[in-house]
């Protein structure tokens, strides 16, 4: 199973329509948690909101998540030893305040187990991949160095 989440805060239609292109074509289910966004999916079950605990349950079940550059998204990946596959929000096409997602993904490119991913094509490539690196569930002084600017990053850019 394919999981999308895109966080409870900001809809991220493009996100959301990438997966619905591409569903179809990948021959896995897909379910998401998809928020509050004007854009209804057509090729997969989702919801807007969900318990905690449906949402671990989902992410546990999961071959790969596929999610925004959330730092919640990416400390679940990690706790889960899940392949993860984000795509940033961009604040030029309305979907954040400021584009600190796309200072997030150029860091979280470096860790093994985060894809990123621009377009619907990167994203259908990837999943089609049968083996997808997961994130590791060890901790180790680089992450938690990275996990560390991510956090001053977010919290320097909320207004």
């Amino acid at each position: 199973m394919i999981f999308l989440t895109v966080g409870t805060q900001l809809p991220f239609d493009r996100l959301v329509a990438a997966m619905d292109e591409v569903a179809p074509d990948l021959g896995e289910e897909v379910f998401a948690q998809i928020g509050n966004g004007a854009y209804q999916p057509r090729n997969f079950a989702h919801v807007a909101r969900m318990a905690p605990e449906e949402f671990t349950e989902r992410f546990q079940m999961a071959r790969v998540v596929v999610g925004h550059a959330g730092i919640g998204t990416m400390l679940s990946g990690q706790q889960h030893g899940k392949p993860v596959v984000v795509m940033a929000r961009r604040h030029a096409l309305g979907e954040h305040r400021n584009d600190h997602q796309v200072a997030t993904v150029a860091q979280l490119r470096r860790i093994p187990g985060v894809h990123v991913i621009e377009t619907a094509k990167d994203l259908r490539d990837l999943l089609a991949e049968p083996e997808i690196v997961p994130m590791s569930k060890l901790q180790g002084p680089n992450l938690d160095r990275l996990v560390g600017r991510l956090r001053s990053e977010i919290s320097a850019a909320r207004p």
